[in-house]
């Protein structure tokens, strides 16, 4: 028994020096050198990891209002009156497509309620209306994000006690699980990086980094803050001085890409420019302009078709393939549209979207059908007069307000959208229910037809507009004394001339017309009376209107107009060229 014990005491005393041997050999310390390596909780290098681990809230501002938090999807917006479902964080161009729309509008978003949004530390809050987003705005505070850095997971990190012993390791696979640690780091806790590790830079290159030093001066310099486009107009610069290009689309008032085909396009490195077709070469320049938003300015001399091209054009999308333009016009707040791309373009004008321009932008329109969801709301638009002009605004007028709009034509590979967007107070707001992308079924000088399938494509909406609103005004058997009696009625002013397309309103700026029963007509600005005649008679099926003064009509002076359509109102007349489409236009307005 005695020999027993005095063996298993033996082997007790060799196991307790066995493991005594290896816990020391585990167990590690921290020397003066490894001091440089470690992290504290307040120290510079904790500060810049929680920065680049931190929840991104940078990338959808344009929705929440901050850069504290990130909304979580999907989530519901109303932009512009357009309702929008957004899947993800790359729905957010969406949003940006529905404001570019319209260039000179007030783009508004609404957020609908309740939301979902991710905080810094990875927590989620609901939020249940715009007071409380206001708040969480006003409360985001603290050093902004480091987002254009991240790290190549997993990263080993080591953990110390008080004692600079070594007490394990832990691996984090993840932004949220390197936040967490880091965020939740007391006073006296110490960790270490197990180096090296890769870094991966906002162009998308990887970089080994070896210490703690190496690591804070990568985060501290980083420049993840709006460069002003420099970087994109460094590559935008390299693609355009790359190749050729061609203009596949240019659009001033009217489709009139056709004027630059055959043209090749090519932008050297020392600012000069040429256009040439083979037989006729056109010199050029560009320049590249930085004060608020990236600019390609253009100069091809004082010739028409390519002084058109004389602008200063707002860069909307740059690829290797493609250059979208915009300018929009100091004078009438119109929008011109120029796209250069790697193929030449080998048709000629849009002549569908020219016709439909012209048509809308001709006379004002009513409402005669609106069927929402399978309801007919037609009702709703009632004594509204909607006019269209060139410029891209409309104008929907009653006797009791005025609403203002935009609107837009897109040529789709199915065929026409007419986009509409209408000031509005809600979703209560009958104008709130125009606001969408409308594909055309049909368009000519006295009706439009537009569809619109819902999103889950359940129902298809309707909407209509013609010359006579719902239950008045002409109909089939034109009425020559009806147009009589209400010219006679009141003072008129001319709203719209347009002599080939020019507009030439302002001719007759000042001047108010009176119409006698005598067929005599008078023009007066206050000093000056211009006299003339007028005739309405019916030839065919159409109203004749014969129109014949001096000064200040000039070539309105023809016999040739036939009446478009007239209310108590308004009047407008137009001169068709050989072809029927709309050649000269004179509105009248009351006073």
């Amino acid at each position: 028994m005695k020999r027993n014990i005095t063996i298993y005491t033996f082997l007790i005393l060799c196991f307790g020096l066995l493991f005594s041997s290896c816990q020391k050999e585990e167990t590690e310390f921290i020397d003066e050198t490894d001091q440089d390596e470690t992290i504290t909780s307040n120290s510079t290098l904790a500060n810049l990891l929680i920065r680049t681990s931190q929840n991104p809230g940078s990338n959808d501002d344009i929705i929440d209002g901050n850069s504290c938090t990130q909304v979580k999807y999907p989530a519901t917006v109303i932009a512009n009156g357009q309702k929008v479902i957004l899947e993800s964080e790359a729905d957010i161009s969406l949003i940006q497509d529905i404001f570019d729309q319209f260039p000179n509008d007030t783009d508004t978003l609404e957020i609908v309620f309740p939301i979902t949004l991710i905080l810094q530390d990875f927590s989620e809050v609901e939020i249940n209306d715009q007071a409380e987003l206001n708040a969480l705005i006003a409360a985001c505070q603290g050093e902004s994000e480091i987002g254009c850095i991240d790290f190549a997971y997993p990263i080993t990190i080591f953990t110390y006690n008080s004692n600079d012993e070594q007490t394990g390791t832990v691996t984090i696979n993840s932004d949220i699980e390197l936040y967490l640690l880091l965020f939740n780091l007391d006073s006296d806790d110490i960790i270490s990086i197990d180096f090296p590790i890769s870094v991966i830079l906002e162009d998308g290159t990887t970089v080994e980094v070896n210490s703690n030093q190496e690591l804070e001066d990568l985060l501290a310099n980083a420049n993840c803050d709006d460069d002003n486009g420099e970087g994109e107009l460094s590559e935008f610069e390299e693609n355009l001085t790359t190749g050729s290009w061609y203009v596949t689309y240019f659009f001033d008032d009217f489709d009139e890409t056709s004027d630059f085909n055959g043209y090749e396009f090519t932008f050297a490195t020392d600012n000069t420019a040429l256009a040439t077709n083979g037989t006729n070469t056109v010199p050029g320049t560009w320049n590249l302009t930085t004060s608020s938003t990236p600019d390609l300015e253009l100069f091809f001399g004082t010739n028409d078709p390519f002084d058109e091209l004389d602008e200063d054009w707002e860069i909307i999308e740059a690829t290797s393939e493609i250059i979208r333009l915009k300018h929009i016009s100091g004078g009438d707040g119109s929008v011109d549209y120029l796209t250069y791309e790697r193929t030449p373009n080998t048709g000629g004008n849009n002549e569908d979207v020219n016709i439909l321009i012209e048509n809308l932008t001709t006379g004002n329109w009513f409402v005669t059908l609106f069927q929402d969801d399978g309801n007919d709301d037609t009702t709703d638009y009632n004594g509204y007069e909607f006019s269209f002009f060139i410029d891209g605004s409309a104008t929907a007028v009653s006797t009791s307000e005025t609403i203002n709009g935009f609107w837009s034509i897109e040529d789709e590979e199915t065929g026409l959208d007419l986009v509409l967007n209408f000031d509005n107070t809600g979703s209560d707001d009958p104008f709130e229910d125009l606001n969408d992308d409308w594909d055309v079924l049909e368009s000519s000088q006295i009706i439009i037809r537009l569809s619109d399938e819902s999103g889950g494509g359940n129902s298809t909406d309707l909407l209509t507009f013609e010359r006579e609103p719902n239950g008045g005004g002409g109909g089939n058997d034109p009425d020559p004394q009806e147009l009589r009696d209400i010219l006679q009625t009141g003072t008129w002013y001319v709203d719209t001339y347009l002599d080939d397309g020019d507009n030439e309103t302002n001719v007759f700026n000042g001047y108010d017309f009176t119409f006698f029963s005598n067929q005599t007509v008078t023009a007066t600005n206050g000093s000056e009376n211009v006299d003339g005649i007028w005739i309405v008679s019916v030839v065919g099926e159409e109203l004749n209107y014969e129109f014949d003064m001096d000064s200040p009509i000039n070539d309105a002076d023809d016999d040739d107009y036939r009446v478009l359509q007239f209310s108590e109102t308004s009047a407008t007349f137009i001169i068709r060229d050989s072809d029927g489409n709309i050649e000269d236009t004179l509105t009248f307005k009351k006073n």
